[in-house]
């Protein structure tokens, strides 16, 4: 699954979604993580409620199941969401991306929550008997 970070160094998640202009991308599994590309943007990225900006970064992000942010507006939170792509924001910005993946394989190796075996199955066509198994093994589990 790629994940998406917005930087400022590529080493903590400390950039605004908005104003970004460096987002670094990551695929990451239950084995571990790899460095895949820095996406750069460079047009106007102030903090000014411009919806036009987001564009060119929501159609790079479109293979991302995930993008830690240090900040998000609304609006661009419910555009990610609406694209399949879950927003979630750092606790601060020193949170370290290494550590973020670190954790996340490890959760990954472990009992995913609902929210992150959904973004596990972006781009995976689903039918109806996958999500009634889904349902029935979840209600078994509780």
């Amino acid at each position: 699954m790629k994940i998406g970070f917005t930087t400022r160094d590529s080493v903590h998640i400390n950039a605004h979604f908005g104003s970004a202009s460096q987002i670094d991308v990551y695929d990451a599994n239950d084995r571990g993580y790899a460095f895949l590309e820095t996406l750069k943007f460079e047009d106007d990225l102030k903090e000014d409620g411009n919806e036009d900006k987001l564009q060119p970064k929501l159609q790079a992000l479109k293979d991302c199941a995930i993008v830690y942010v240090s900040a998000i507006g609304g609006s661009a939170a419910a555009r990610l969401i609406q694209k399949n792509i879950t927003p979630i924001k750092a606790q601060s910005e020193n949170d370290e991306i290494q550590d973020v993946l670190l954790r996340l394989v490890k959760t990954l190796n472990g009992s995913p929550p609902p929210w992150l075996r959904k973004a596990l199955s972006k781009g995976q066509s689903h039918t109806f008997e996958d999500e009634f198994e889904t349902t029935i093994e979840e209600e078994i589990t509780v």
